[in-house]
């Protein structure tokens, strides 16, 4: 079978990020399932700002799933590529051999790129990648094939431009082996594993917003005392948020650092395992685009049965509202949903995991990657 070399984006440099390996894990552990010879090669920053191995923490991380001989790691030196475990020459004979690079690292090294024969960049910000690229604030070097996840990236109904590629729509992949359906009737709370405030900005001509999940979170900062529903937020904060996290108490909900209880991918999991849904908002730019955007992190709730309601990012010709996942807009739609749910919570935990089933499960979507990256 192919050998496929995945490059994600700032994972071992985000040690607390136990979500965010995820979204490459799923890929990763999807190819390997079908039988490929998967490489992860990943950029990290050495040494790291706050003295910790950020290195040696990942390969052990690596080694509980499978993958500790298939790491390749590297910095940049004035220009120059320098690998960590193994020589220049080792690494290059990988990439010579790689039937494949599905890159995920928008701003790879262009030099590291022409080592493959074969590339595939994949798009996991619809919406936004197009719009980085199309007002020039990211140089992305050309790829063999362009994947997204966007369900509206490239057609007509597109609020944003194509860049002149042609992209091919997949979903988000989920290994459901490693997301098996767990049934846990006495779980309280919805929740959420997220960022809070990463000082991102949206800057079109005269138009300037804030596009952090702030904003939309505190949008609906009223909802849990509109619900029975306990609600809590896992979040990644900082010092500058201590007023945001005030305002949250005090409506209600339950506050939790994010590092504290999904620091790990096995933490992460148990997390999403221990809830009883998800409930969760998106950023801003995903209503202003209408990308019809679903988060991989919340087809994991799904995955593991969690009915999950969030924020409507545009219609879809395939993700359905209700029945197990629930797109709303308004406080009122978020309430309903809730109520809903938590009248046949059993049926609303299997119609979740079906949609997974049908939808996401890795090995069709995976397998659709590789026949098109290698056509």
């Amino acid at each position: 079978m192919a050998l496929v070399v995945v490059s994600p984006s700032n994972v071992v440099n985000f040690p607390d990020g136990g979500g965010h390996f995820w979204v490459y894990m799923q890929y990763a552990h999807g190819l390997r399932q079908l039988g490929c010879d998967v490489y992860w090669l990943e950029r990290v920053e050495s040494p790291s700002a706050d003295g910790r191995d950020y290195s040696r923490d990942f390969r052990e991380q690596m080694a509980r799933f499978g993958f500790a001989a298939n790491v390749i790691l590297y910095s940049e030196n004035d220009g120059k590529l320098v690998y960590q475990g193994l020589s220049e020459t080792q690494a290059e004979a990988i990439f010579r051999t790689a039937d494949l690079l599905l890159n995920f690292h928008y701003a790879i090294h262009p030099a590291l790129l022409s080592r493959f024969r074969r590339t595939a960049l994949v798009d996991i910000d619809p919406g936004l990648l197009q719009f980085w690229i199309s007002t020039g604030q990211l140089e992305v070097a050309p790829h063999d094939v362009y994947f997204t996840i966007g369900e509206t990236v490239g057609t007509p109904s597109a609020l944003f431009p194509d860049c002149g590629l042609k992209w091919i729509h997949i979903r988000p992949p989920v290994c459901l082996d490693l997301w098996p359906f767990i049934n846990r009737h006495d779980a309280e709370s919805f929740t959420t594993v997220s960022s809070w405030w990463g000082d991102e900005w949206i800057t079109d001509g005269s138009t300037v917003y804030e596009n952090n999940k702030r904003v939309t979170f505190m949008n609906f900062a009223r909802l849990a005392r509109l619900t029975d529903q306990p609600l809590e937020l896992a979040i990644c904060d900082g010092p500058g948020d201590v007023e945001d996290l005030r305002l949250l108490k005090e409506h209600g909900w339950r506050v939790r650092h994010s590092a504290e209880v999904a620091g790990t991918p096995e933490m992460y999991r148990a997390y999403i395992q221990g809830s009883r849904g998800e409930f969760s908002c998106a950023k801003p730019s995903c209503m202003k685009f209408q990308n019809a955007w679903i988060s991989d992190r919340t087809l994991c709730y799904m995955a593991s049965g969690k009915p999950a309601v969030v924020q409507n990012t545009g219609p879809s010709a395939f993700l359905p509202d209700g029945d197990g996942l629930f797109r709303f807009s308004t406080l009122e739609e978020a309430v309903a949903s809730f109520e809903t749910i938590n009248t046949n919570y059993e049926k609303h935990c299997r119609a979740a995991r079906g949609i997974v089933e049908a939808c996401f499960e890795a090995s069709p979507v995976i397998g659709s990657i590789l026949r098109s990256a290698l056509q």
